[in-house]
């Protein structure tokens, strides 16, 4: 198959892209190398990362270097934004920071350009002017071609669209957020706002942190590979299987009478609605990249998109 593509801004990125937070946590630099040439001979090429990922720095460095002689064969998105280590001042939306962390995230990725250069996370502390004019200022100098925001509600997007609008600022292009078939949130709240204003959605956590992959049953043990076992503790972690079991199980039926996985059925839910670019979800070998990829030739109709979604509405209600 021909790995579709969509569009986020100017670039044409593939419709499943690599989540890169687990380049350093869990895959090492020869593991990440490995994803990363998969992953283009699977015909994905967008590739998300954050300056915090890795530890800090770690992801960047990391996929810099698999890089090395394809690197305009990717789309590469980073962040900026998180506090390193809860310090105050290294890290937020001031136009300070951002100049010093594109400079870094540059040199760690071992490149000229950044093609989407987001904010992380919201900063109260700092007035959406400064940190829209210092972005600006970056795709003029072609420092980044082009931004967009993470973790940020529908009317702050609207705001930020029409300040950038008003100033005669180039504008973001993406929001990054949470959106999957247990957490619809977004579908009502963001997407029409993402729609009106021309910009594309980039969900994470497309498979629930694994909730959607049918990894996890009530009463029993956690996988010790999974999301769930390395950052929740077990109470956490029943509860969420508990609250969410029943709506999987739905879901995986349906896919099961289509031939297919749970976890195909969610990425390609996403896949089906315009406004998603790219689905990204974090890998730890090349083998899940893989099955992510085959979710791609799977078309689901509108009709089916409202299908699967009331499917889950008892669990993306609470």
């Amino acid at each position: 198959m021909v790995m579709p593509r969509r569009k986020i801004g100017a670039h044409e990125v593939s419709v499943v892209g690599v989540g890169c937070n687990q380049m350093g946590p869990t895959a090492d630099e020869q593991m990440s190398a490995r994803i990363v040439r998969a992953a283009l001979d699977a015909g994905i090429n967008f590739f998300d990362t954050a300056d915090e990922y890795g530890p800090e720095g770690v992801s960047e460095e990391f996929l810099g270097r698999a890089l090395r002689g394809r690197r305009d064969d990717a789309v590469i998105a980073t962040k900026f934004g998180h506090f390193m280590h809860g310090d105050p001042a290294r890290g937020g939306a001031s136009a300070r920071w951002i100049v010093r962390a594109v400079e870094d995230s540059l040199h760690r990725l071992g490149t000229d350009r950044i093609d989407l250069y987001q904010q992380h996370f919201p900063d109260a502390h700092v007035d959406p002017q400064e940190t829209l004019t210092t972005l600006d200022r970056l795709v003029r100098q072609g420092k980044i071609i082009h931004y967009g925001f993470c973790n940020v509600g529908a009317d702050d997007i609207a705001r930020r669209c029409g300040i950038a609008r008003t100033e005669g600022l180039s504008g973001p292009v993406s929001a990054q957020n949470r959106y999957n078939l247990l957490r619809q949130e977004a579908r009502h709240e963001l997407v029409p706002v993402l729609e009106g204003n021309g910009l594309a959605l980039i969900p994470y956590f497309p498979l629930a942190s694994g909730m959607l992959t049918g990894k996890y049953r009530a009463g029993h043990l956690l996988p010790t590979d999974s999301r769930f076992a390395r950052h929740l503790d077990p109470a956490q972690a029943e509860r969420i299987i508990e609250r969410d079991a029943a709506a999987v199980e739905r879901l995986a039926s349906w896919a099961a009478d289509h031939g297919r996985s749970v976890a195909e059925l969610a990425i390609a839910w996403l896949a089906a609605q315009p406004v998603v670019a790219s689905v990204i979800a974090g890998v730890t070998r090349p083998e899940q990249l893989q099955a992510n990829a085959r979710a791609a030739d799977w078309v689901l109709s509108a009709e089916q998109i409202d299908e699967v979604a009331v499917l889950t509405s008892d669990a993306a209600q609470r």
